[in-house]
């Protein structure tokens, strides 16, 4: 039995704009593609005798989870995260939860561009490593010299695959050359096979601190809706770690198998973004509105409005609702700074799009000014917000399209189109959507303070606290 073990963590941060800590790149629908998450689910669909996946991922993403796991009507487990500690821990909780069936794990990262029916082949082939007690690494045979992917080196032979020499760091270009040339090294895919008791035994020799945490963390586990959370305490105790320097990097069991014309990539940054995408005579990827004056081999993504570009060569431009990156496409590993630097600044901006997803739709804030701010609210039918109330701001309602139904205080009502109603500060209230099409409103928040932790919430059917919406 397989069960497969997705890996759903992760900010992306170089993929910034369009990528951000609250909704980052795995989830995201690239035009005219399901998101890479998706598509890592629909990959566990191939094989024979497969377990509905574990999914572990950061607990402000899991209704993204649900609901795109709910898209492609996909059971599975889901564990939370209250924090990133790395693949190691990751992949030790998923085989906790699962040990007394003892399967073979398929530990997959959520956001690789992978061809699906190669990765089938090669998990065929691993597959008796694995049940022989191997932890299988799978390596890609690079296409080019690469310096932003970690490499493996092949040694002794194996029955369908090879016994792992060596790990090797992201190298510098020249040493990359050596590798390709070498033909004896091969791309970490990221991707690995093995049977759950054997991953725990060489955890608990190599990383006995993160053994013991992820099992104390399991211990105190709690279900939560159709979520498992793991208890914060516990977990923020366990070092963190990845798979590769815990486990894979000390074993004399870890083995190899290679995948062939895979067309891999771990889509990191915005450059291989650009060689994954369809280009025009000029070299140049165009998503969105875009018109281009003798550019070449530069990718624009437009999100909200157009870009015109006049005389350019080797840049990544991406624009969304409310930042700009224009980036050297040979620099763009670069990124993360820019991020980082709004990190130190508290910028919102690093971490929530203009648009804020929610298990009961979204939110897009349209104008802002000094005790006021408009957002355009859009509730997906049957759903309903929590019951709530604020210290700091009143709000006005415009329902737009749809019908509202509304508690304010202890009045209900139904409104529909050019209808309003107003909630004063301090009073309890609730929205909900009773029709069979989406809710559109528009909210006009006023008040001395009108930050988003602005809120008591008093009862709410996702079971949210905090600053959730």
């Amino acid at each position: 039995m397989i069960q497969p073990v997705v890996l759903a963590g992760g900010k992306g941060s170089r993929l910034w704009p369009l990528s951000r800590e609250l909704y980052p790149k795995q989830y995201i629908a690239f035009p005219g593609e399901g998101t890479l998450f998706e598509k890592t689910l629909l990959r566990t669909r191939l094989f024979e005798q497969v377990a509905t996946p574990i999914v572990v991922c950061n607990v402000e993403h899991r209704f993204l989870v649900a609901e795109q796991m709910q898209l492609l009507n996909m059971e599975g487990r889901i564990i939370l995260e209250p924090v990133g500690k790395n693949t190691a821990p990751a992949a030790a909780v998923s085989a906790l939860v699962c040990q007394e069936e003892d399967p073979v794990l398929l530990v997959m990262p959520a956001d690789h561009k992978l061809n699906g029916e190669v990765l089938q082949k090669a998990v065929e082939d691993a597959f008796p490593l694995a049940e022989d007690g191997y932890l299988v690494a799978f390596g890609i045979a690079p296409e080019k010299p690469e310096t932003g992917y970690g490499y493996l080196r092949k040694g002794q032979p194996l029955p369908k695959g090879f016994k792992v020499d060596s790990f090797a760091e992201k190298p510098s270009h020249d040493l990359a050359t050596q590798y390709v040339d070498s033909g004896e090294y091969f791309w970490n895919s990221g991707i690995f096979l093995f049977r759950a008791s054997a991953y725990l035994h060489e955890l608990k020799k190599f990383a006995p601190e993160i053994s013991s945490a992820c099992t104390e963390a399991i211990t105190g586990m709690i279900s939560d809706l159709d979520f498992m959370r793991l208890p914060q305490d516990a977990f923020k105790a366990c070092p963190s770690d990845s798979i590769d320097y815990a486990v894979m990097e000390k074993t004399d069991k870890c083995a190899m198998v290679v995948l062939e014309n895979a067309e891999w990539s771990d889509l990191g940054s915005w450059s291989a973004i650009y060689e994954t995408g369809v280009k025009d005579t000029n070299g140049n990827v165009c998503q969105g509105e875009v018109m281009v004056d003798s550019v070449k081999n530069c990718y624009l993504h437009a999100e909200s409005r157009l870009i015109s570009a006049v005389g350019v060569e080797n840049l990544v431009i991406v624009e969304t609702s409310d930042a700009v990156l224009v980036a050297d496409k040979n620099q763009v590993q670069n990124v993360k700074n820019i991020v980082n630097a709004l990190c130190e600044k508290n910028d919102e901006k690093a971490i929530l799009h203009r648009k804020v997803y929610r298990p009961w739709g979204s939110y897009e804030g349209t104008d802002k000014d000094k005790r006021f701010q408009v957002k355009r609210i859009i509730v997906n039918p049957g759903q309903v917000l929590s019951l709530q109330k604020h210290h700091h701001r009143a709000e006005h309602w415009v329902v737009v399209s749809g019908t509202a139904k509304i508690t304010v205080g202890d009045n209900e009502v139904l409104l529909t189109e050019d209808q309003s109603t107003y909630i004063p500060i301090g009073t309890v209230h609730r929205l909900e959507n009773p029709g069979c099409i989406p809710l559109q409103l528009i909210e006009i928040q006023t008040g001395s303070y009108l930050g988003e932790d602005d809120i008591l919430r008093l009862d709410d059917v996702y079971g949210r606290d905090g600053i959730d919406g």
